[in-house]
């Protein structure tokens, strides 16, 4: 029996460049993701995932990112960064239950 390495940052930078190529286009966000799910293990990634969903890149605990301001590990298609409008948060909501 050989172990799976857990590389949550592995994991991150994958997501993280999925997500910047699919643009802002929230229905591009979804479809990578769909299609990522069935490479990557999203059960295994699950906080990981969240992070980045919500708040641009993974989190250290006490909520600050671990991004070192790269660009390439974080990204502006997250909950976090959407318009203060209940109609913005209620789609990217809707791309995470799709």
């Amino acid at each position: 029996d050989e172990k799976e390495k857990f590389e949550p940052t592995v994991f991150r930078d994958t997501i993280v460049q999925g997500l910047n190529e699919a643009g802002s286009d929230l229905e591009a966000i979804a479809k990578f993701l769909d299609a990522t799910g069935s490479r990557l293990d999203y059960r295994r990634y699950a906080d990981t995932l969240f992070d980045i969903l919500v708040a641009g890149s993974m989190l250290a605990p006490g909520g600050t990112r671990i991004d070192d301001n790269d660009k390439t590990k974080m990204t502006s298609h997250c909950v976090f960064f959407a318009d203060e409008d209940h109609d913005a948060i209620r789609n990217y909501a809707q791309v995470r239950k799709g």
